[in-house]
């Protein structure tokens, strides 16, 4: 019986280097494509820190005895979430400062600020005595003023894709001049 050629072997070609080449190939373009993905979802969802304008200061109520103010202090202002997703914020306070002494505290209610959206918000707390060291000083006649700081900070996260979570944190700090006469505000710079 005679044998048959055969017909099925491959000779000692390049075909186990071929397959090899063509899978290497196919991992490095998986991976630029991961790399490429990752690069572009951190540059388009990237958090970044919300935006506090302050637009305005009021202080009704006010009262001026025996070298004392009382008043009530109002600030507007405009929080704004620059970021894709929604920013909750928490923790967040408002404070006043005169001569370097606490007069005025309040914890901001926590809340949620959508993507790309601008929260206007309204702070009001009682300041029952702020003295006036300096209306000693002044001649008689000249009516005296008094600057304030007021301290906003806001604190949340950001959560990207709703699997990771940044903390961002946003502070505005003003300076508010005040009649010590009738309680007008003069100006403020932030």
């Amino acid at each position: 019986m005679a044998r048959s050629p055969d017909f099925h072997h491959r000779g000692s070609g390049g075909g186990g280097r071929t397959n090899l080449a063509s899978c290497l190939l196919a991992t490095a373009f998986l991976l630029l494509l991961v790399v490429a993905a990752t690069v572009a979802l951190f540059v388009l969802f990237r958090p970044r820190d919300p935006e506090i304008r302050v637009s305005a200061f009021q202080l009704p109520g006010f009262a001026a005895a025996n070298g004392t103010l009382r008043f009530t202090f109002n600030q507007y202002a405009a929080v704004r979430n620059p970021n894709r997703a929604a920013f909750s914020h928490y923790d967040s306070t408002l404070q006043l400062v005169y001569a370097g002494n606490q007069v005025g505290f309040m914890f901001i209610p926590a809340g949620q600020i959508a993507g790309g959206r601008t929260q206007h918000m309204a702070a009001s707390f009682p300041v029952d005595a702020l003295p006036l060291a300096a209306a000693a000083a002044l001649p008689p006649g000249a009516a005296a003023a008094v600057e304030v700081d007021s301290k906003m900070s806001v604190k949340g996260r950001v959560r990207v894709l709703r699997f990771f979570t940044h903390h961002v944190q946003a502070t505005a700090g003003c300076r508010v001049g005040i009649s010590a006469a009738d309680g007008s505000v003069l100006g403020f710079r932030c």
